[in-house]
């Protein structure tokens, strides 16, 4: 299905499970003669890839969309299409506001991408919205979008969790888990093409399987990825406390592969403002989560994220978070202010709290995590840690990741060496110097 024009410049926004929906779009494409093109002046197709979770991705991403639009003014760009999330919200008020924008695909819809360029092409201005729980086709086309060293691995879509603050489930329907012999042989096919750490994701990874196997699978996933030639690193990302189980655990414990890289968005821990959330989960349960992890897998590194400023968060409620958060030391720890995303129950609740001292909030526990971070730093000094080479900063200066550190989120080791290192290789580090949330070493041979 050829098209008069094949340079196209697409941009994504917000999480890594829309890196791979761009990813499957630039493959869909790649394999119909389209090439991609990274100088957004010489594209003749546009694509943004939109996020719509919290106010400030919104805005974000219509920014995106209208500084790709101004290129059919000063580029060569004839079309522009809009998907993901914000697409999926907003395609009605999005094609009435911005007339640059000629097709709009929603986030199950992103599939179409061919017949959507071809429409434009016959001069058909529309959107194309499909049931947001239809269940998206497996072995599609994939391009990498990420460098030839990492690639995301999606093992589901959607989400059941209905947390009263969140839009997901509106956007991207049920959880709907992915064939596992799919899931195989797709990360079997990045590690053929040079992936060396693979980022499990999905929505609620620890829910996988529960809709297709009738149980909770990821352990027995787990197990079959360790297995997988040429992969280094495994990391899971997206886990939820309450269904973090043994055999979950056991796969991490017991594995050659899989780092012990526990992400665990708790989002609060008082009782009654996770009640009002609707997580299914307690403070109690928290402290003992956090427990049998560490007592399992001592040198596991413990991720979360938290809300501030929940409606109706007291100053009891709040302070109960901070002695958590000091209590309990986790290794990364991140804070978004709530956000009052329309459509969502958390938005109607009563005693919202003003935007400065939500912020607030989010600094004074960022604070505190700065100081748990410093802490946690300095016990690596004169330590051997392996490190993922990402990036020369300068002679003899590179930058890379430990297995505590999240491509792009955490923080990073700094190394220095009077030898070249290649990108995407991994090698020992011994720890000289630290700061807050990076560390610094010499490359040891």
């Amino acid at each position: 299905m050829g098209t008069n024009w094949n340079k196209v410049f697409i941009t994504t926004m917000g999480c890594a499970k829309n890196w791979v929906d761009s990813e499957n779009m630039l493959g869909i494409m790649e394999s119909e003669g389209l090439t991609q093109t990274l100088d957004v002046e010489e594209a003749e197709i546009g694509i943004v890839n939109t996020c719509g979770f919290i106010d400030s991705a919104k805005e974000e991403s219509i920014q995106e969309i209208l500084s790709l639009a101004q290129y059919k003014e000063i580029g060569n760009l004839k079309k522009l299409i809009v998907t993901g999330c914000l697409a999926q919200r907003y395609s009605k008020e999005l094609m009435e506001e911005i007339p640059e924008i000629d097709f709009i695909l929603g986030t199950t819809s992103f599939p179409q991408i061919m017949s959507a360029i071809k429409m434009t092409e016959l001069g058909k201005r529309d959107s194309l919205l499909e049931d947001i729980n239809l269940n998206l086709s497996e072995n599609m086309e994939r391009t990498q979008l990420t460098e030839e060293y990492y690639a995301y691995l999606k093992i589901a879509e959607g989400c059941d969790n209905l947390c009263t603050y969140c839009i997901i489930p509106k956007l991207r329907g049920k959880y709907r888990s992915r064939q596992k012999e799919d899931i195989v042989e797709e990360s079997k096919k990045l590690a053929e093409s040079g992936v060396k750490e693979l980022i499990v994701i999905a929505q609620d990874t620890t829910k996988y399987g529960i809709d297709l196997y009738g149980k909770k699978s990821l352990g027995e996933l787990l197990k079959e990825l360790d297995n997988v030639k040429g992969l280094h690193w495994i990391r899971v990302l997206y886990s939820y406390p309450e269904d973090i189980d043994d055999e979950f655990i056991l796969a991490v414990k017991n594995s050659k592969k899989i780092i012990p890289y526990f992400d665990m968005p708790i989002q609060h821990c008082s009782d009654t403002v996770l009640k009002r959330m609707n997580r299914h989960t307690s403070k109690q349960e928290l402290y003992d989560k956090v427990n049998q992890i560490r007592t399992q897998i001592p040198n596991a590194v413990l991720r979360t994220t938290l809300i501030t400023g929940f409606p109706g968060e007291t100053r009891e409620e709040f302070e109960e978070l901070k002695q958590f958060v000091q209590e309990v030391k986790f290794d990364r720890l991140g804070v978004f202010a709530f956000s009052q995303e329309e459509g969502t129950p958390a938005a109607k609740m009563k005693d919202q709290i003003e935007e400065q001292e939500k912020e607030n909030r989010r600094a004074e526990i960022m604070n505190i995590q700065q100081a748990v971070s410093f802490e946690k730093n300095q016990s690596f000094l004169n330590q051997t840690v392996e490190v993922l080479i990402e990036e020369e900063v300068e002679q003899g200066v590179y930058v890379g990741r430990s297995k505590r550190d999240m491509v792009e989120i955490d923080g990073v080791v700094y190394v220095h060496t009077d030898r070249e290192l290649e990108i995407g290789s991994f090698v020992s580090v011994e720890i000289d110097d630290f700061m807050e949330y990076d560390l610094i070493g010499r490359a040891v041979s």
